[in-house]
């Protein structure tokens, strides 16, 4: 483990360095604190921080203050080091944001042992934060495809389409739809069609922006959203889905199965057309229009896209469409939150 070492006294610090060379740790060494100060917001910056109190430039405990309004992950661990040993001076460092204190001249055992202390509580923060990073990835990330799960998209077109209010700029909203899934689950089972979705949500991430949203609406329905697209990119970007798709075989044991794609898309180029009135129905329209436009596509034979016509996204974008929506969904329909 790398761990800072903040001393302006070089006799005090080559002893500290040997010290923690024997016991393996890797090094960075400080002579002042600003330099330790820098030192510690760098990217791999040192998770263990040993600092001197008195030091020119900062001392330690201003540099404890500052890294405590970080507030930042993962968390440093600092252990103050100082010939101050009265009560008031080691709740002043505690209190500054250090973690432990120990005074000079130290015992070498005991400072073995203390930092030993920090590694054991760096490691349950680490802990801690991979069980938070897992539980955000099952409440936002759908299982079978790691796209985005229904609440994170349908969350996405909201912050998106304040965005594009604000901002006064466009929003396009892909429906997509894997033609005849029922059967690949059917003739091959549902272990063919996970794979295939898989295979799609792999295919709609590489052709799209990193700033696009991908997201698994539910079944074998697909969500994108493309923010600041003109009219022509949207076309473009709509054609390079279904194509990307439409060329791929899903290789199985009783053969190749050739799968396509329907998109049904809705352009906004000014979001400020949206019926103020009805914002709070905005993302279910766009939703709404976008599956009126697939299910054309669907009719139609598949494996092609079908856009939403300016008047299907007026007709959507009031609060007594969206709330009639449910009810008079296409074939292949869905259901929308508001």
């Amino acid at each position: 483990m790398k761990v800072l070492i903040a001393d302006d006294d070089a006799v005090a610090r080559h002893k500290l360095e040997t010290y923690l060379l024997d016991w393996n740790y890797e090094v960075v060494a400080a002579s002042e604190g600003k330099e330790a100060w820098r030192a510690l917001q760098e990217e791999d910056a040192p998770r263990l921080a040993i600092l001197d109190w008195m030091m020119p430039g900062m001392d330690g405990v201003q540099i404890c203050e500052e890294v405590k309004k970080l507030k930042g992950e993962p968390y440093i661990y600092v252990l103050l080091l100082t010939v101050r040993d009265r009560k008031e001076d080691v709740v002043r460092g505690l209190d500054a944001g250090a973690d432990d204190y120990l005074t000079k001249p130290y015992d070498a055992q005991e400072l073995k042992a203390r930092l030993r202390t920090g590694r054991r509580i760096l490691a349950l923060q680490a802990a801690l934060l991979s069980a938070r990073d897992a539980l955000k990835a099952q409440v936002t990330l759908d299982p079978l495809t790691g796209l985005w799960n229904r609440a994170a998209t349908l969350a996405a077109l909201k912050r998106e389409l304040s965005r594009a209010e604000d901002q006064n700029t466009s929003l396009s909203v892909f429906m997509a739809d894997l033609d005849h899934f029922h059967r690949i689950n059917e003739i091959h089972g549902h272990l063919a069609g996970d794979t295939a979705l898989r295979l799609i949500a792999q295919k709609m991430q590489a052709v799209h922006r990193p700033y696009d949203t991908v997201g698994r609406y539910g079944g074998e329905e697909f969500v994108v959203i493309l923010p600041g697209c003109d009219r022509s990119e949207t076309e473009k970007q709509a054609e390079r889905l279904r194509a990307s798709v439409s060329d791929e075989e899903l290789d199985l044991s009783e053969g190749m199965i050739r799968l396509s794609l329907s998109v049904g898309a809705v352009h906004v180029s000014d979001a400020k057309s949206m019926d103020p009135s009805a914002l709070l129905y905005a993302a279910s329209a766009l939703l709404y229009a976008a599956d009126v436009a697939l299910a054309r596509a669907k009719n139609a034979g598949g494996n092609r896209v079908e856009f939403a016509s300016p008047h299907e996204v007026r007709e959507m974008n009031s609060a007594e469409a969206c709330a009639k929506a449910p009810r008079h969904r296409p074939k292949n329909g869905l259901t929308f939150v508001a």
